[in-house]
Order: structure tokens, then sequence, then C-alpha cells
């Protein structure tokens, strides 16, 4: 892992030049896993039905409101910034796409995740769970409290950060139809290095992508508001990520 983050930098900006389209680009050599990640086959059109059947349902008893304060924890609260991140989930026509399933999952504010598989030296955080999900009501709103995620490393290349972000997973009317997304935060000075960012080469597509500070959402002494919409067809659709499938 030599590579700098300048080499990066200029692979991403030649990319971009020559992809007049914007279009995402599912193999972006800068994010090096795409290698290993990116489809590489034609998709296959299955019946999705036996799939239905054997998979986990939900319904309104089954999501507490609770699940979408990430800050009430057992033995105490978390450290950090707290924030709430609302917004809509809309369909391409403007319509709001009502009692959603909507997940999310982040970093602490020291940018580690509660989970085996991050173990970068930074410190957890014992009341800070980082996972939530609620469901959108009759007008597509969705709402959680929580604490603002810090960057974190990661082994793309020498000296590569994450921005800040939170990952969003939406459901549909049935357990197989899911869509993944990630968050960013307004005035991100890492978003211009990220690759897995910047793999989005159309600036509009992206920004897309960016929350937008909302004080009215704030509370005194308490917590910053963020607004965040999630288009989910259209020319204005909200980039998901791809399937592994």
């Amino acid at each position: 892992m030599t590579t700098s983050q300048h080499e990066i930098s200029d692979e991403i900006a030649k990319i971009q030049a020559d992809s007049p389209t914007g279009a995402p680009l599912l193999d972006f050599p800068p994010y090096r896993s795409t290698l290993l990640r990116h489809p590489t086959k034609e998709l296959l059109l299955v019946d999705p039905e036996g799939a239905e059947l054997l998979a986990p349902v939900f319904g309104h008893s089954d999501v507490d409101p609770v699940e979408a304060d990430l800050t009430v924890q057992r033995g105490g609260e978390p450290i950090g910034e707290r924030i709430r991140v609302h917004g809509r989930v809309l369909d391409g026509d403007g319509r709001p796409v009502r009692r959603q399933l909507v997940e999310i999952w982040q970093a602490n504010a020291a940018g580690r995740y509660s989970h085996q598989g991050d173990q970068h030296p930074a410190p957890l955080d014992p009341h800070f769970t980082g996972v939530g999900r609620c469901l959108t009501d009759d007008d597509g709103w969705y709402s959680f409290t929580s604490i603002k995620p810090g960057p974190y490393p990661w082994r793309n290349h020498h000296n590569a950060w994450r921005p800040a972000h939170i990952h969003f997973s939406l459901f549909g009317t049935d357990f197989t139809q899911r869509l993944i997304t990630q968050m960013y935060f307004p005035g991100d000075q890492l978003l211009a290095l990220d690759p897995i960012a910047q793999s989005i080469t159309d600036p509009a597509a992206l920004s897309r992508l960016i929350a937008s500070y909302d004080h009215s959402r704030s509370e005194h002494e308490w917590l910053l508001g963020y607004r965040w919409d999630i288009v989910l067809t259209g020319s204005h659709a909200t980039h998901m990520e791809p399937s592994d499938d």
C-alpha cells in the first residue's frame, strides 16, 4: 500500500475528465476494491417468491419508536456532538413513500464502528451501538437522533481517510427489495479526496448525497439538525450502492 493521496487524486481527476456523462462508475480504479466488488456479469432475473416466503417480516409493532434515537443507551450517554437527521423518502414524482423501513448504521464520534471487523486504534464508546431504524410516516418523513460520526482511516491507499458519513438502508414492500446508500455532511474537506464519493462523477448527483444544515431542527443547548431527502427513482434519484448479488 504505497500509493499516495496525491496519486489517487490524480487518478480521480483523470477519470472524471474522461467521464462527461457523469454516470456513477461501478469499476473505479482509485477505489481499489471495486476490482473485486463490482458486477462483471449480466444480471439474472429470479423469482423472489421463495425468498420472500422465508424472509423476516416487520410491521408497526416490530419497530419501536425508541429505535430511532441512537443516544438512548443502557448505562449512560454516548460521547460526541448530538445531531438530528431528518428528511422525506420520495418517489420520482415527488410523492411520499409511506411506511418505509429505514435503517442506519455509523461509526461513533471517534470514527470507530462497534464491530469486531473494526480494529483501528480509536476508542469504542460503550454507550453507542451506532445502529437504528424507523418507519416513515404518512408524508414520507423519517427522523433519527444520533451522534455525529467521525472520519476514519481505511486501507485503500497511504493516509486514506473516509469522510464522516451515515449508511442508510431502505426496504420496499418485500424484504428482498433493499437499497443502500450513504449520507455525507456539508463542508467536509475529505469528500474531495474520497474515491468512494468521487466515483460519482456528476457533481449534482454527488451533492444529493450531502445533507444540509437545518437550524429549524436544532435544539437549544442540545443538538444540531440536518435534513436529507431520499429520492428513489427518476432523474434526481439519490445514488444507491450496487448490489453484491
